[in-house]
């Protein structure tokens, strides 16, 4: 399995893009620890992920996702549940 960072800006304010939340809810494990930052679980590699999820982005959306297994992290103020995911899958 993989771990993958998935972060975007979305350019469209009040768009309703419940589509794309679910979609990276539909990933078997998950956590969002900040706004439009996300941390999935999947054996999908980083362009498989990337794929599948501008299907829920407009054209001028912007998107990045990183295979981020393995890598080190520190963070400030995350809580002591998204503190020991991020532990528990990098």
């Amino acid at each position: 399995m993989n771990t993958v960072l998935v972060t975007y800006d979305l350019m469209a304010p009040g768009k309703d893009y419940s589509k794309l939340w679910e979609h990276l809810k539909s990933y078997t494990d998950y956590i969002k620890p900040l706004e439009s930052f996300w941390l999935l679980r999947t054996s999908y590699s980083a362009e498989g992920v990337r794929d599948k999820v501008r299907l829920y982005v407009d054209s001028n959306d912007r998107l990045m996702v990183i295979d981020v297994t393995g890598d080190a992290a520190a963070w400030l103020n995350l809580s002591v549940q998204q503190s020991q995911w991020i532990k528990n899958n990098l």
